[in-house]
């Protein structure tokens, strides 16, 4: 039975290594365009919306590569050195961390956005606080992994380096993962609220709609597989399932979370106006068959909002959050 067992854990290991690998050459395509024109473009690179996006795209690109590179080493049967595993388990936290807070930091901007735009608007194109803001998340998605690994190293002085280290610390993982939904729910439901208080949420705004059903496919996609995963170890732990149900469910929850990884740049970064028009000029082979895929996802009117009350900004905020 435990020789079934671990052919099953090895094909499964080789399946997450073809799949973090195709994940990450999609979401490589995605952060050459689209990183480059934020970067070249001031009037993007000095908005913490396309700032945020920025940060998102490279976390997500550097956790699919990692998880590559780890999937591929435990795949081979390899033995890396004790600071070798540490690098690899402490960048594939820190990253999927902070596409977390990322994602966290992206809705508290668009709730200040649609909450509160006549402040926003006045402050968000000044100093460099959103780049600052993408260093921070950083350093704080740095915090989880080395607390966990300086905590229990006995298991990398004896030279394992697989999938039961990325498993230390599920409580703590769980508790972080829901502070920021709580965050991120409570953004978008009061994003909702005024929403509907100014009339820009109805049925004929479909835009608005849509943005929003998209926002929340996204992070439901994102954010239900740590769940999954963690309700899957307490039923096999307590027996009601076997390893091979549980390693079967968790290689198809991967799968997911590397889809949402490749679908992140279209929902969040493809669907803004600015964004395109500039990806339109630099990149003119690309943006033709961007635009006929994302044509259902964008407003046929390209044209800019000419008056800053505060109905308009909160329209142009929320459709096109």
């Amino acid at each position: 039975m435990s020789r079934n067992n671990t052919t099953e854990v090895s094909d499964y290991t080789c399946v997450r290594f073809y799949v973090s690998t195709v994940s990450f050459s999609v979401l490589l395509f995605f952060n050459l365009i689209i990183n480059w024109t934020i970067l070249r473009e001031e009037r993007l690179r000095r908005h913490a919306r396309f700032v945020l996006i920025f940060h998102l795209l490279v976390s997500a690109l550097v956790h699919l590569g990692m998880s590559s590179v780890f999937y591929y080493q435990i795949h081979l049967d390899t033995r890396p050195s004790r600071s070798a595993c540490m690098a690899m388990i402490t960048i594939l936290i820190s990253s999927a961390s902070n596409i977390l807070l990322t994602l966290t930091a992206m809705a508290l901007d668009r709730f200040c956005a649609v909450c509160h735009p006549m402040r926003y608007s006045s402050v968000c194109n000044k100093g460099h606080w959103p780049w600052l803001l993408g260093v921070f998340t950083w350093m704080v998605a740095l915090v989880i992994p080395l607390s966990l690994l300086f905590k229990d190293s006995d298991a990398l002085d004896q030279g394992e380096c697989g999938r039961e280290q990325l498993k230390k610390g599920e409580l703590q993982k769980v508790l972080f993962i829901g502070l920021c939904t709580l965050i991120i729910l409570y953004s978008y439901v009061r994003i909702l609220v005024e929403g509907r208080r100014l009339g820009v949420l109805n049925r004929r705004n479909r835009a608005g709609c849509r943005t929003i059903a998209l926002h929340g496919s996204q992070l439901a996609v994102y954010l239900l597989p740590n769940f999954v995963n963690f309700v899957l170890s307490i039923l096999y732990k307590r027996e009601f399932i076997q390893r091979e149900t549980k390693e079967l469910s968790a290689v198809v929850v991967f799968a997911f979370f590397s889809l949402a990884q490749c679908v992140a740049p279209v929902v969040y970064g493809l669907r803004k106006e600015e964004l395109l028009e500039q990806l339109s000029r630099r990149f003119p082979c690309c943006s033709r068959y961007l635009k006929s895929v994302l044509g259902w996802t964008v407003r046929a009117n390209w044209s800019h909002v000419p008056y800053r009350t505060r109905f308009s900004i909160t329209t142009t905020a929320i459709t096109t959050a």
